[in-house]
């Protein structure tokens, strides 16, 4: 009877081809083999618990410097993301544990009119940070058992992030837009329940505390056959964003209650043009978010309306700015597009009347690029568009008055 040929069952090397063939049951693996599965284990040990080095480098001035190459302005909010994402690193980094001393976490409520860059700051930061990151929006959640995503489903969007990675999962970082919509919505108690709003509210305390939570791997409703995966929150950094539109009421009825007869000596230094950089938590529970939340985000910063000068700015200077993205636009077709001086004074004056924050000088570019962007393809002989302020006043009257007025 010929005898057995025996192999790598991994590679398929001849016994006699390898230092050390190793036998198993009905298998065999060879020294090369195990040290290639050596280095993978390790590999995906390294990623999975270990923050990348890169990191290191990256103090909170630079990465304030990394926002202001996109973001204009707005630097006391770039200063609080930028010491807060540093801080979460360096918690998840400590190695000294005797002293029991443990870092805890300092989720951050940024508040700021639309358009002044709440969310544009959360995109900005993903791209820069080496651990999992998502933004979840506020709006499409409602209590469990009503039509709608349960809370649970913010995360679900963290572990996509991480490659349904737990491990990477527990150190990431999530962005809440839109908070603000799930403020209760009367103070009156009714007999119906506010399932989008304070019901909202509550289900989100665990999530922020530090708890472990079963999350739906697919997202959506949980169902009894579901298999759920347990995701710890205790280091998860929240960082939440709204517009908190008519916040500004609730701030300036409590810095004018004052005893009659006795009139206040700050009264008169009182920026009346930005009441938001004087917001407080008690505004926040005036606005009908409810103290336990409150409480779980203890940092409140604020972003400043946009005036002529930052619009300006955000026109011409990111590394994003809007122009340089038209002028991108007309490059690919062979054509140079110039802006003159005039004509961006004018479409930051009309983005102002609107009261739209940056995201009004899209809607009035879109408007006055439209022509362009539809002849200048078709039209190979031209190699050069100017925009004008006549140009651009000449664009503006061709667009009906309904549509440009503003809100």
């Amino acid at each position: 009877m010929a005898e057995e040929k025996v192999i790598c069952s991994f590679c398929s090397r001849n016994k006699q081809d390898t230092n050390i063939l190793i036998a198993g049951n009905s298998a065999h693996i060879c020294d090369a083999c195990i040290t290639q599965a050596n280095n993978i284990v390790q590999q995906d040990l390294l990623s999975a618990s270990k923050i990348s080095n890169d990191f290191n480098l990256l103090k909170p001035r630079k990465i304030k410097d990394y926002l202001d190459d996109y973001i204009i302005g707005q630097d006391e909010v770039k200063k609080v993301i930028s010491v807060a994402v540093y801080n979460h690193y360096k918690r998840l980094m400590q190695l000294d544990k005797s002293d029991d001393i443990e870092i805890e976490k300092s989720n951050i409520i940024m508040v700021g009119r639309t358009g002044t860059g709440k969310t544009l700051i959360a995109k900005t930061i993903a791209k820069l940070l080496n651990v999992p990151f998502c933004i979840a929006d506020a709006t499409v959640i409602t209590e469990a058992g009503y039509v709608g995503e349960d809370v649970e489903s913010i995360l679900t969007r963290l572990l996509q992030a991480a490659d349904y990675n737990v491990e990477k999962a527990k150190k990431g970082i999530v962005f809440i837009d839109e908070i603000d919509k799930v403020a209760r919505k009367s103070d009156n108690p009714s007999i119906t329940r506010d399932v989008s709003g304070e019901g909202v509210q509550q289900a989100m305390l665990k999530l922020l505390e530090g708890t472990v939570v079963n999350v739906p791997p697919q997202g959506g409703r949980k169902h009894p056959d579901q298999k759920m995966i347990a995701l710890d929150t205790k280091d998860i950094l929240f960082i939440s964003g709204g517009a908190f539109d008519g916040i500004e009421q609730h701030i300036s009825k409590r810095m004018n209650s004052r005893s009659i007869g006795f009139k206040s000596k700050n009264q008169d230094s009182i920026d009346k043009e930005n009441l938001l950089q004087y917001i407080s938590p008690q505004d926040l529970k005036s606005f009908g978010l409810i103290p336990e939340l409150i409480g779980r985000m203890p940092v409140v910063s604020h972003l400043n309306p946009l005036d002529k000068k930052a619009l300006k700015r955000i026109l011409i200077e990111p590394k994003n700015a809007l122009i340089k993205q038209y002028q991108k636009l007309f490059k690919m077709e062979g054509v140079e597009l110039i802006f003159d001086h005039k004509a961006i004074t004018f479409i930051v004056e009309k983005a102002v009347e609107f009261g739209l924050g940056a995201r009004g000088l899209r809607s009035i570019c879109e408007a006055v690029m439209l022509d362009a962007m539809f002849h200048y393809p078709s039209d190979s002989s031209k190699k050069k568009l100017t925009i004008t302020s006549s140009y651009v006043k000449e664009q503006f009257s061709k667009v009906s008055s309904f549509k440009m007025k503003a809100a």
